[in-house]
């Protein structure tokens, strides 16, 4: 094994351990502050914790294996959000009272008085996973993706990573395997919706230097991190927009590739749609559409548990529709061809084409 991999390897593992102790300390600390909280959760058997540990070595390798192909960067599977977040990390403690008192009164839409409401979609306006503002103040912003790096375990960003080589291969496809690095952004123009922080565009732009980028997002606070994110680095700066997916600013036909991660299953299932159509109107001819969001209860039954824990435990109010929702249907009806699925740990890709 060369050092490159056991570094990565060790890292990841690291990741893994700290994202533990983090859920079993905070959950001792809950039971003993606040005993009369429980969650209808259901234990997780041996085995199933054995196949979820099998499923992150298997995903870790495949990150390992893409960045040696030269898909990205092997620096990028190094890039370490942890220790920029560690200032922020005391804040997820701090939080907990509020979200446990959150959790007891079953309040979902609470938002601090500074916040100003007007103008969202009604079903965005949700403390999501119970975090305080939902997706619309600076510290959410700031906690989002350590938050997410705990929830799986250290592989958010691995499992993020996986739509590149699925978008490389229909770019490559689109513009006849001609060299994407010799194509002008002029032409070769990706979009990422929902784009949050902008850890997406920032992976998307290691694996395809030459493309001009866009990103969409209805917070003006996510919007504002990932454009700090985004400026860390050399290079063209993608074109940041605050919008609604359901209506984008973009003429038809504009992109070539739209990737769109961890959004679907916060959607309800007529704006889901209405996303999907809006994405098939905005993408060229023979572009393509790459999705990354939960895996489904048909894809891993034995996960069926996990699943339901993660609807007891964080407010999620469309994801037990979202996990029997048949979004390969969705996409067709939209138009979409040549549709395929992969499910990688416990997320879940779709990759689709607009036909020529």
């Amino acid at each position: 094994m060369s050092i490159t991999k056991l570094t990565y390897q060790t890292l990841q593992q690291s990741k893994i351990y700290f994202a533990l102790a983090h859920k079993r300390i905070s959950t001792e600390l809950r039971n003993f502050i606040n005993p009369n909280l429980k969650l209808n959760t259901k234990s997780l058997s041996v085995e199933v914790l054995q196949k979820m540990q099998q499923s992150i070595d298997k995903i870790i390798q495949k990150d390992f294996a893409d960045a040696e192909k030269g898909i990205y960067s092997v620096n990028i599977i190094f890039e370490n959000l942890w220790l920029e977040f560690f200032s922020y990390y005391p804040n997820i403690w701090l939080d907990m009272p509020t979200v446990w008192e959150k959790i007891k009164q079953k309040k979902y839409q609470e938002f601090s008085p500074e916040i100003d409401t007007k103008n969202y979609p009604n079903y965005y306006l949700q403390n999501f996973h119970y975090q305080t503002d939902g997706y619309l103040s600076e510290m959410s912003a700031n906690l989002y993706d350590l938050q997410v790096e705990i929830l799986f375990n250290g592989t958010a960003d691995t499992m993020r990573r996986r739509i590149l080589a699925p978008l490389k291969k229909g770019l490559e496809k689109l513009f006849s395997g001609e060299n994407l690095e010799a194509i002008t952004p002029q032409k070769l123009k990706v979009l990422d919706i929902a784009c949050g922080t902008g850890r997406t565009l920032k992976f998307i732009r290691a694996s395809l230097p030459k493309a001009s980028l866009y990103g969409i997002d209805l917070s003006p606070a996510y919007l504002k991190k990932a454009n700090k994110l985004l400026s860390e680095e050399l290079g063209e700066l993608p074109q940041l927009f605050q919008g609604n997916a359901e209506n984008l600013p973009f003429r038809d036909n504009y992109f070539q590739g739209i990737t769109c991660v961890f959004t679907f299953h916060e959607l309800p299932p007529i704006v889901r749609q209405k996303v999907l159509e809006e994405t098939f109107r905005v993408i060229q001819p023979g572009g393509i559409f790459v999705i990354c969001d939960s895996i489904q209860l048909s894809d891993e039954p034995d996960f069926s548990p996990m699943l339901e824990n993660f609807q007891a435990m964080f407010h999620e109010p469309y994801y037990k529709n979202y996990i029997t929702d048949n979004l390969e249907k969705h996409l067709e009806t939209a138009g979409f061809v040549n549709i395929t699925t992969e499910v990688h740990f416990v997320s879940k890709y779709w990759v689709s084409y607009k036909p020529i």
